[in-house]
């Protein structure tokens, strides 16, 4: 069962679509959370979470203090998912959900909002090169101070951050899946 882990929401039960997503574990998106909750980042910031799958990352985002939450998902039963899990969170967070029904390249073109922190969990066959074209298209759309998160198997390799003009923070591994944090580049 996936559920929200902490903050306003928690403990709220998350459906998953029966096939064609890879929820984030429990113990990933505890640790994750952990990490993100020590920045300070997710009070009052707006997220992006790109191939939502169930919307477990954007909406643990909300539970814990973020103000608004984009769910982008192309899979029509996904989606549909997504929405209800959505409306849960937002029930007893009092944060906003939006679920977009579309591609990842669509999405971020028609944008019109700034990112404080955007996840990127595609599917583990996804290229390489268009995951680097993703990110090219997201970093615009990102606040100065952003923190990107992809998640992908450990064997796909690190994202090609500097195509995207983005700069690696770190990596961490659990077993076959790491999440790589980048970030906007800092003046210095």
């Amino acid at each position: 069962m996936t559920r929200i882990i902490a903050g306003r929401a928690g403990g709220v039960r998350l459906d998953v679509p029966p096939a064609g997503t890879r929820p984030t574990s429990d113990r990933v998106r505890e640790s994750l959370f952990g990490a993100l909750e020590s920045t300070g980042l997710l009070d009052g910031t707006v997220v992006v979470d790109l191939y939502a799958g169930s919307g477990a990352l954007g909406l643990e985002a909300l539970s814990r203090g973020a103000s608004h939450c984009d769910l982008v998902e192309k899979g029509q039963k996904a989606a549909q998912i997504v929405r209800r899990n959505a409306a849960r969170v937002e029930k007893a967070s009092g944060a906003v959900a939006r679920t977009h029904q579309t591609s990842v390249q669509p999405f971020l073109r028609a944008s019109q909002r700034t990112y404080d922190l955007a996840f990127v969990d595609p599917p583990y066959d996804l290229d390489g090169s268009v995951l680097a074209d993703d990110l090219r298209a997201l970093a615009p759309l990102l606040a100065p101070d952003a923190i990107v998160i992809v998640e992908r198997a450990t064997r796909s390799g690190e994202p090609d951050w500097q195509s995207a003009g983005l700069v690696a923070l770190r990596a961490k591994g659990y077993g076959d899946t790491t999440l790589w944090w980048g970030e906007p580049p800092q003046d210095a």
